[in-house]
């Protein structure tokens, strides 16, 4: 399955931005979703995922309740809403999806986030 990620860009602390990830190649329907970050000089961390249905989610500790993730398996996307955004949420972008339990395989180009104080 191929990924695709879009809709970064630069924001004032307290915006909001959502992001979208539109998958082609396979039935995205059957995988398991997520997304993750990667801010300047530091490791890409978790920070979302989503059954295939979409009635399952889960988020890092450090976005619950500004983040939400979400599916439409017709469209073959998936979405982060970011509310709330603070200058610590800046970082690079990725969507991934999978099969299994708890590793992701397929991984999307990243799109920049850039949240200004």
């Amino acid at each position: 399955v191929q990924l695709q990620a879009s809709g970064g860009g630069l924001v004032q602390a307290g915006g909001s931005l959502r992001l979208s990830c539109t998958a082609s190649g396979r039935t995205f329907s059957s995988y398991a979703a997520g997304w993750f970050r990667q801010a300047p000089g530091k490791e890409r961390d978790f920070v979302a995922r989503i059954n295939w249905s979409g009635s399952s989610t889960y988020y890092d500790d450090s976005v619950k309740g500004r983040f939400t993730i979400s599916r439409d398996n017709a469209k073959n996307t998936v979405y982060l809403q970011m509310t709330s955004l603070k200058p610590e949420d800046t970082a690079v972008y990725y969507c991934a999806a999978t099969m299994r339990p708890y590793e992701f395989d397929y991984w999307g180009q990243g799109t920049q986030v850039t949240v200004s104080s």
